[in-house]
């Protein structure tokens, strides 16, 4: 499930951003031959308006084919490559621009339409999550927490001071179930890739909605929050402050993916908009292959006042993608080995 899951949104998430490439081509008046979703054997397509809509077999990324990109279509008048540097601009920032724009939207839709959250503090569970020691045990939602060890509850902190103890240990819980008393027998373990310990239950809540002129506010702030969260990590990494196994590739996002989507819609949405920033900002470096390298040669055709020869640029692509792959190899190995590791 989690891995449908984890394709369903990294497809929300490209479509969003090639969407925002094919629109400000055609504002522009690029042609477009063709707008995929994912690489690979092309499995469906149909023609619409002169451009072909496609799925590919390999869900993850896509691609917008515009007139001017390919070597044999560089002397195409009204293509990509014999555009201004700024129409070349706007159309390699409008992808990462609309995931940006994609995360305000959820944002507002998490606090405006479906509501945050709130805890209510009482020692009765909200949610049990699949396959962690509470549903093991057979603990479900509803079930209020009368005793750990012995000791009477009367808040959810007081559950976390047990279950959450570094070094766990067997803890004996008194339950209060539709008028019956039970008992059983659970030991906390890890929850999470942080390592974080915990039974795996989440307290009941109430679902508390904002206001439309307020949840357009708050998006905006998360929105930028986040923003500068991912730029600060970013310097880290790029100092030397992380390592490549810090990273997570398709592997971690899959089994986070799960995690939040365990914890509730209102997580999983939040995480979805987190990676489509995400996914705008390593759009935005300046590394041959992504939209920020196209804005570099943009800058540098001004500077130059002409196009960059388009066999070199054809090559340092090249490069650029040979490089993202092996990145990416590196960063999925890494995932296996901590998803085998546990």
């Amino acid at each position: 499930m989690s891995v449908l899951i984890t394709l369903i949104v990294i497809a929300v998430l490209v479509l969003a951003h090639e969407w925002g490439h094919f629109m400000a081509a055609r504002k522009i008046g690029i042609p477009v031959y063709e707008f995929s979703l994912g690489f690979g054997y092309k499995v469906w397509s149909t023609v619409k308006n002169g451009v072909q809509y496609s799925l590919r077999i390999v869900p993850i990324g896509g691609f917008v084919r515009m007139a001017g990109e390919e070597p044999e279509d560089q002397d195409n008048p009204g293509g990509f490559a014999k555009r201004t540097p700024l129409e070349k601009s706007i159309v390699s920032l409008a992808g990462p621009f609309m995931n940006f724009f994609l995360a305000f939207l959820i944002f507002i839709v998490c606090y405006a339409v479906i509501g945050i959250p709130e805890s209510t503090n009482q020692p009765v569970i909200g949610k049990v999550m699949a396959g962690k020691p509470a549903a093991q045990a057979g603990l479900q939602a509803g079930d209020r927490i009368i005793s750990i060890n012995g000791e009477q509850l009367t808040t959810w902190e007081d559950i976390d001071r047990f279950t959450g103890a570094e070094q766990p240990q067997s803890l004996q819980f008194q339950v209060e179930r539709q008028g019956k008393q039970l008992s059983f027998s659970i030991t906390p373990d890890k929850l999470d890739l942080s390592g974080k310990m915990g039974i795996g239950v989440i307290n009941s809540f109430v679902n508390h909605r904002f206001g439309i002129l307020e949840s357009l506010k708050i998006g905006l702030q998360q929105t930028y929050q986040w923003t500068i969260l991912l730029l600060s990590s970013l310097g880290i990494i790029l100092k030397g402050g992380a390592t490549m196994s810090d990273l997570a590739g398709p592997v971690g996002i899959t089994r986070m993916v799960g995690e939040f989507a365990q914890i509730g819609l209102v997580s999983l949405l939040n995480f979805a908009a987190f990676l489509s920033i995400n996914l705008g900002i390593m759009n935005l470096l300046p590394i041959p292959a992504l939209d920020g390298s196209k804005i570099v040669f943009a800058v540098v055709e001004t500077v130059r006042r002409k196009p960059m020869d388009p066999d070199r640029e054809g090559f340092l692509n090249w490069l650029g993608f040979l490089f993202l792959m092996l990145v990416m190899v590196v960063i999925t190995y890494n995932d296996i080995v901590k998803l085998f590791k546990g």
